[in-house]
């Protein structure tokens, strides 16, 4: 029998404030509530991976739940908070798979994605998951809101309503912080 929603939608966040006090068993029931969406991410990264790539959806969900085993006292508040986390997480596994493979350089069996305007991340043109990495980080730097924008955008896929919402900043100032950020990091790629 389906569960309600907003029922998955009330345990989803009582598990996570349950997991942000410490409770790691919270983390273990929350991932069967949360595993399809997961997986919906894990696809998104996977079509920018090379067809031969070693890891599966499946295989890069497993990966995020165990690097979120190692996360104390996360705070997230609601289910698309959570998803961002295991996005960036699944982006850090593999940037460290492609740093591993020696894909540094730009072109190297590099992912072909394009940073869009509609779409958080659709195929096009070159761009390597590593230099992207790289180039995210030096905004990060700069810029640490415009860096979460891309992060949930591209990587968590998220929309600008639920980027605006899990940021608690207004839609026309993700809007904003994207086309600037995308700009910048299109410019950095090219010097690296």
């Amino acid at each position: 029998m389906p569960q309600d929603p907003r029922n998955t939608d009330a345990d989803v966040t009582t598990l996570l404030q349950a997991w942000g006090a410490g409770d790691q068993a919270a983390l273990n029931d929350l991932m069967p509530l949360m595993y399809g969406e997961l997986r919906r991410i894990a696809r998104r990264f996977m079509r920018m991976e090379s067809s031969g790539h070693p890891l599966q959806p499946t295989a890069l969900v497993h990966e995020a739940y165990l690097r979120l085993i190692d996360v104390s006292r996360a705070s997230c508040l609601n289910r698309t908070q959570f998803l961002a986390l295991a996005a960036g997480l699944m982006r850090h596994t593999l940037v460290d798979h492609a740093r591993a493979k020696n894909r540094i350089k730009r072109g190297g069996g590099a992912p072909t994605v394009r940073l869009g305007d509609d779409t958080p991340a659709s195929m096009d043109t070159d761009l390597d998951l590593v230099a992207l990495d790289e180039a995210l980080t030096q905004l990060a730097a700069l810029s640490p809101q415009y860096a979460r924008v891309v992060e949930l955008r591209f990587f968590g896929g998220l929309s600008v309503e639920e980027t605006a919402d899990t940021l608690q900043i207004s839609p026309a100032t993700v809007k904003r912080h994207w086309t600037t950020a995308r700009a910048w990091l299109y410019k950095q790629m090219r010097a690296l």
